[in-house]
């Protein structure tokens, strides 16, 4: 029997990896996906993230990162089997935070497991807020795949059943044709 696999993606997270670790790389988002399925069938692959955020008036520099974005978004959900999920940035002081996107994919996630429509979970992550949801999705039989970059938390790689960190030979295998 094939096994049905999600993959959910922290979108900040693995441009981190992507823009620190290897150069800012531009991959192919559905390879990406066929390939950490392996032999599984693929439910859907889940891809987490914000719209940057906008002054009210916009600068125009501002309004081109929000269409370059957007453009990306509307790519990836024309891709087989993808789905954007956005939360929404928020301006703190002088910082920028991501709100709700944890939250969804962590209820995506266990809501997945509960109705038996996965066996499988892949999590492209670092950060410990995902440990409930990978807590909930293990104690429903779903097997837990972490794939992380050099940046992980600790906690969270030893909650999970199975780990991958994200090489230059991965990378390689996916990139955009040049």
């Amino acid at each position: 029997m094939v096994k049905q696999v999600a993959i959910f993606i922290d979108g900040a997270y693995l441009q981190n990896v992507l823009r620190n670790d290897f150069g800012s790389a531009r991959i192919d988002f559905r390879l990406l996906s066929e390939t950490l399925a392996g032999e599984s069938d693929i439910l859907r692959t889940y891809y987490y993230h914000c719209l940057p955020y906008r002054d009210e008036p916009p600068t125009p520099e501002q309004d081109e990162r929000f269409a370059r974005q957007r453009r990306f978004f509307d790519a990836l959900n024309l891709l087989p089997r993808y789905s954007v999920r956005l939360g929404r940035l928020e301006r703190r002081g002088d910082i920028f935070v991501q709100k709700r996107v944890d939250i969804l994919l962590g209820v995506d996630m266990a809501l997945l497991a509960a109705k038996r429509f996965i066996q499988e979970a892949t999590l492209i992550a670092g950060d410990s807020d995902f440990i409930p949801a990978v807590s909930a999705t293990r104690a429903e039989g779903v097997i837990t795949r972490l794939v992380h970059g050099r940046s992980v938390h600790g906690d969270l790689l030893r909650e999970v059943d199975e780990r991958t960190q994200i090489t230059r030979e991965l990378i390689n295998s996916v990139l955009m044709p040049s």
